[in-house]
This record gives C-alpha cells, sequence and structure tokens, in this order.
C-alpha cells in the first residue's frame, strides 16, 4: 500500500533575490510536501520518512530555514502515528539536518542544507550598467506605477467579480474591459469604436503578431513598415506568418504615402500620432493620402498609438481610426501608461479582420487573464487611471524641460526634434557610433537611429534620448558628463 502527500512544492519557500530575510511564513501546519510510504516494504516506516526527508534536504527540495510539516498534520496525512513522526524529526535534530526552538516552527538548518565544501549559489547583484546616467528609451518610469491604485483595483475585482468570472470567459477579453476601453478610446482618441471591435490580448507583441499573421490569413500583403521605425519586430513576426516586408522612408511630415503605393504593399504598420522613433507627427494632408492609399488597394492600415497619452506643448493628436474605422486596425497598450508587467492591450479591429483575429486569440491563449482586465476596467472607471495619467504627464514634461535645458546650455549646436510627445527626444549630432562608446566609458547610456533605419539609404546620425525611466537628477550631469562629445566642451 502506498500513501502520498502532495503539496505546495519546497522551493517556494526560497527567500527572494537572494535575502536571507525575505521568507514565505506558512500559516497554519506549514508547507506541503511529497512524501512516499510504501507499506509493503522491508524498509520500516520511520526509516522510509527519515530517509525521504534527508534526501529533500540534500536536493534542496527543502531549503535551509525553510519550516517542515507540523508533525501532527504530516502524520494525519500519512496515516501514520504522530509519535513515530516526532522520533523521525528527533533523529533528524540529532544529525543536525532540522532544528527547533520552543513555539517555532521545525526548520530545515542552515548547515544541513549545503553540503560541506560547496558554497550556495546567490543571484548576482544587479548592476548599473551606467554609473552616472541611461538614457534608454521605450521605457517609462517604473517607480511612477501606482501601485496602491493597482492593488484596490484588484481587490476590488475580487470582492466584487461574481463567480463566472473565474471561469475562460470570452477569449476577446472581458465585457465590462471592453464597453470601459470603448468609451475611453472614443473620449480621449476620438475613435469610432464599439465594445465589440475590441479584442483585449497580452499587450502590443501579442497585437502586432496577431494582426500580422491575420493579414498573412486573409492574403493581404507585403506589409510596410516606417524607416527609421520598428522594422527588426515586424520582420521577424512577418517572416513566421510568411509575409514579405517593404520599408517606407519618414520625412518631417510622417510617412511617405508616395513612396508607399510605389512599393506595392496592402497593409502598413504606422504610428502617426507621434512617429517611432523620429517623432513627427503623420500631417493632415499625409493621413488622407494614407486613407485613399488604402481605400485604392483594398488595403490595411495598423495603427499603433504606442504613447498617445502623454502630449506636452502641442494639441493632442486624435486616432487614425476615427477618420477611417473600416480601413485602421488600432493597437494600443497600457504598457507605456501603467507598466510593461501587466501585459494587457488591445485591437480595435474592422469587421473584414475581426473574426479571424478573434480566432487567432482563442488558438493562443483562449483569452488575457480575467481579474487583470477587470482590475483595469475599474481602475479607469474610479478616475483612478486619469489621476495616475496627469501625474505621470507631469513628471516627464518635468523631466523633459530639465534635458531641454541641458542640451540647450551643453549643446546649443545640435538640432533637437520630436519631444512634443511621449519620453524621447532626438538629438541630432555629427557623428554617432564614437559619441555613443565613448559615453558608456564616462558612464553615460546614449542610443543611436542607426539601429532603426532598414532602407538603403545612408541614416543621419542621430541620438533617441530617454527621459522616461531617467532620474531628474541624472539628466543634468549626465549631459555635461558628454558636453565635449557633444560638440559643446
Amino acid at each position: 500500500m502506498r500513501v502520498e502527500w502532495a503539496g505546495c512544492a519546497g522551493t517556494a519557500n526560497r527567500p527572494l533575490l537572494g535575502s536571507d530575510s525575505v521568507r514565505v511564513e506558512w500559516a497554519g501546519s506549514g508547507p506541503g510536501l511529497l512524501v512516499t510510504i510504501d507499506r509493503a516494504s522491508a524498509t520500516g516506516l520511520r526509516a522510509q520518512l527519515e530517509d525521504q526527508l534527508r534526501a529533500a534536504i540534500r536536493a534542496g527540495r527543502l531549503a535551509a530555514g525553510e519550516p517542515v510539516p507540523s508533525s501532527r498534520e504530516l502524520a494525519r496525512s500519512l496515516g501514520l502515528f504522530r509519535g513515530l513522526v516526532q522520533d523521525c524529526y528527533a533523529q533528524l535534530q540529532a544529525e543536525g539536518y532540522l532544528t527547533s526552538r520552543p513555539g517555532a516552527a521545525t526548520r530545515v538548518s542552515h548547515t544541513a542544507a549545503t553540503p560541506a565544501g560547496e558554497v550556495a549559489p546567490r543571484p548576482s547583484p544587479v548592476v548599473r550598467r551606467h554609473a552616472l546616467a541611461d538614457f534608454r528609451h521605450g521605457v517609462p518610469d517604473l517607480g511612477l506605477v501606482p501601485r496602491e491604485a493597482w492593488a484596490w483595483a484588484v481587490r476590488e475585482a475580487c470582492r466584487s467579480a461574481p463567480n463566472a468570472a473565474f471561469d475562460y470567459g470570452e477569449h476577446t477579453g472581458q465585457p465590462r474591459l471592453r464597453e470601459v476601453l470603448a468609451s475611453y478610446l472614443a473620449r480621449v482618441r476620438a475613435a469610432a469604436v464599439t465594445p465589440g471591435d475590441v479584442i483585449v490580448c497580452g499587450g502590443m507583441q501579442q497585437a502586432l503578431s496577431l494582426v500580422v499573421a491575420a493579414l498573412a490569413d486573409a492574403g493581404i500583403g507585403p506589409l510596410a513598415f516606417e524607416d527609421p521605425g520598428s522594422g527588426t519586430t515586424v520582420s521577424e513576426l512577418a517572416a513566421v506568418a510568411g509575409l514579405p516586408v517593404v520599408p517606407v522612408p519618414v520625412d518631417p511630415g510622417g510617412l511617405d504615402v508616395r513612396a508607399l503605393r510605389a512599393g506595392g504593399a496592402r497593409a502598413v504598420l504606422v504610428t502617426p500620432a507621434h512617429q517611432w522613433p523620429t517623432g513627427v507627427v503623420l500631417t493632415g494632408p499625409r493621413r488622407q493620402a494614407l486613407i485613399a492609399w488604402a481605400r485604392d488597394c483594398d488595403g490595411l492600415i495598423i495603427e499603433d498609438d504606442y504613447d498617445a497619452e502623454f502630449r506636452y506643448d502641442r494639441d493632442p493628436v486624435g486616432s487614425l481610426q476615427g477618420l477611417a474605422p473600416d480601413r485602421v486596425v488600432s493597437l494600443g497598450t497600457v504598457s507605456k501608461s501603467l507598466a510593461p508587467a501587466l501585459r494587457l492591450g488591445w485591437i480595435v479591429a474592422p469587421p473584414r479582420l475581426h473574426a479571424r483575429l478573434a480566432r487567432a486569440k482563442w488558438l493562443a491563449d483562449r483569452g488575457s487573464p480575467a481579474l487583470d482586465q477587470l482590475a483595469l476596467a475599474i481602475l479607469i472607471e474610479s478616475g483612478r487611471f486619469d489621476r495616475h495619467l496627469r501625474r505621470a504627464r507631469a513628471e516627464y514634461a518635468a523631466r523633459r524641460e530639465i534635458l531641454l535645458a541641458a542640451l540647450a546650455r551643453h549643446a546649443p549646436r545640435l538640432r533637437v526634434t520630436g519631444p512634443a510627445a511621449g519620453f524621447h527626444a532626438v538629438l541630432h549630432l555629427p557623428d554617432e557610433a564614437a559619441v555613443i562608446a565613448a559615453a558608456a566609458v564616462r558612464g553615460v547610456g546614449l542610443y543611436g537611429m542607426a539601429a532603426m533605419h532598414h532602407g538603403a539609404a545612408t541614416p543621419r546620425p542621430q541620438l533617441i534620448l530617454g527621459f522616461g525611466d531617467t532620474p531628474r537628477r541624472a539628466v543634468e550631469p549626465a549631459i555635461a558628463a558628454v558636453a565635449d562629445l557633444l560638440g559643446g566642451g
């Protein structure tokens, strides 16, 4: 006869990030542990239990400092006498495998968990790549994440959600969130959208992946993309789907629609409100020309509305989808407005592509996490999302002013473009690679535009200065440290 007691894996209680002060404390009788007792074996029951606990400690299944199940609970689960389990624990304490003190749980000894002569591996400490500042782009300030507001929204979702919300739910998204998003996008982005048009997905990467696959399935191609832009990601996704790609140049007016027509594409990915990475806005005439192109070739426009919430000294630019909802697939995400870790985004799909996208989403994962969706809906409905955006917008605006002032002081001869929205600016300079390499030696992380180009033309040397995750206090010293490299010192 064999009795098994299966529970949570022992390693679930290991200290986080190598910190001995952080440990999961188990309520009640302690953690679960897989132990097997074979009553038909010639080996005694106590000996079997002792051997398996020793093996679990030696193998690391029970970590140093981790509590073992109480003798009462372990005996009950295995169908043994409690005295036998107590004798087993006493023996292992005598051998140094376990330790205990009055009124506290019996735990794995720190000395027993690590074999003699070996040093327990510890995670490498987090090392800052750039001591002064890192102007990496595309990343918000993770310190601004509204943790308390999000925690409140999650608790409220758990408290108020009906039992049915804990089922798989609709794969296109929770109805409540789709209703909230449709209202929000109509109010803030002038989108022409109904809840039925919205498909909730796992962030921008999944949204774009689903759209590219749906285009290939519908025979809509080749796929064009802005150059400079996110060509590497688009090309990789298109290659998986078997869809050819075409880079199309960007000028001060945005995407060159004439070049798009000449390229023979039937779908194009654009960032019209704040072109990534140049920061230019697709002009009104270009918008009309782009929509006319889509109608003429029976094509589709994919609108990446990646940082539309952040505008400073420029009036908001409405969604392209609102002008031609039958020709535009609009993609959005909370990665910039809240945090990338939430992995929540959406697709506003025209009728001709909606069924394919919905089917692809069902095949991919049957739907994004329902409770997170409900929490986001509650956050927006409560007004806390708007309050967070106002706070974040003010902080990014302040960092932007500090960056522009520092550049005006230390590199006055260099031109700065694209800082009217989002949280990056473009600095035009004589040399790109040499400046980046020299700045890194001085502890300043700079990033160039060259990697964003995919066409045949030689790109102009430019830096993309991200200030989303660069603290205010670091901006001025960092620009001053590289002033001579920028031609200002």
